[in-house]
């Protein structure tokens, strides 16, 4: 099983009218879907971020349309889709001095499953943590194909 951790983008964006449907406008007609997203706002400016099923064109595509662009190591893992869910995963990370930076999650279409996209201090021991834990540690491969 692939342990790495997957590419987000996160794009440093104005807060303003027009400039997020830019963004998705150039995705889209790239060919490249936005599989999670969400979006921070402190005042003038937003930090946009996102995982894409195709990481590389997407941060091209952004830079080349003039965003300011990084892309991120964080974590996709699976989650209960029930009430109590998040404490399995945010308890296992904390009994282990883990700390947790941001997270988002998503349902997938088919509803199966829910996913936690996670960036945290330490990813390699996040991942094992979590997985000695019984937690599915999702790969790139596995979020593009949702």
């Amino acid at each position: 099983m692939n342990m790495e951790a997957i590419k987000q983008i996160s794009i440093f964006m104005e807060n303003k009218y027009g400039k997020m449907a830019r963004g998705a406008k150039a995705l889209g007609d790239a060919g490249v879907n936005i599989r999670a997203l969400t979006i921070a706002e402190a005042g003038d400016f937003g930090i946009v971020r996102m995982v894409v099923d195709d990481t590389e064109k997407g941060y091209k595509v952004l830079s080349d349309e003039g965003f300011t662009v990084s892309e991120t190591e964080v974590l996709a893992v699976e989650i209960e889709d029930s009430p109590g869910g998040l404490y399995e995963i945010a308890n296992t990370l904390g009994m282990n001095e883990i700390n947790v930076d941001y997270a988002y999650a998503f349902v997938t279409a088919k509803a199966e499953r829910a996913m936690l996209i996670l960036r945290v201090d330490d990813v390699k021991r996040a991942t094992r943590v979590l997985s000695e834990a019984g937690v599915r540690v999702a790969t790139g491969e596995e979020i593009q194909q949702i």
